[in-house]
């Protein structure tokens, strides 16, 4: 169940052209007010942060994991082939 959280009041101000792009986008049905606009707005770049969050930790986790040794093409495109049922073990 979806929990509604307490709405809170900005005012920005944004130059003229911005303003008609944003009226644009709820004039062709894309978003109900300029509200929902920025609150899309705002929550893609939420997503887009924690995407960001992901892909570091995973690379800082790949950079503490060590060296992998050498790389043998033909052993990775083997084992590659085995996982994905191609091939028998």
């Amino acid at each position: 169940m979806l929990m509604k959280s307490a709405m809170a009041t900005m005012n920005i101000s944004v130059p003229d052209p911005m303003k008609e792009w944003v009226q644009t986008q709820i004039s062709e049905g894309r978003y109900a007010s300029s509200s929902d606009y920025v609150r899309d707005l705002i929550r893609k770049d939420q997503e887009e942060k924690d995407k960001l969050a992901a892909l570091q930790a995973a690379i800082t986790l790949g950079i503490e994991s060590g060296s992998s040794g050498d790389l043998d093409m033909e052993n990775i495109k083997a084992r590659a082939r085995k996982l994905a049922g191609l091939e028998e073990a």
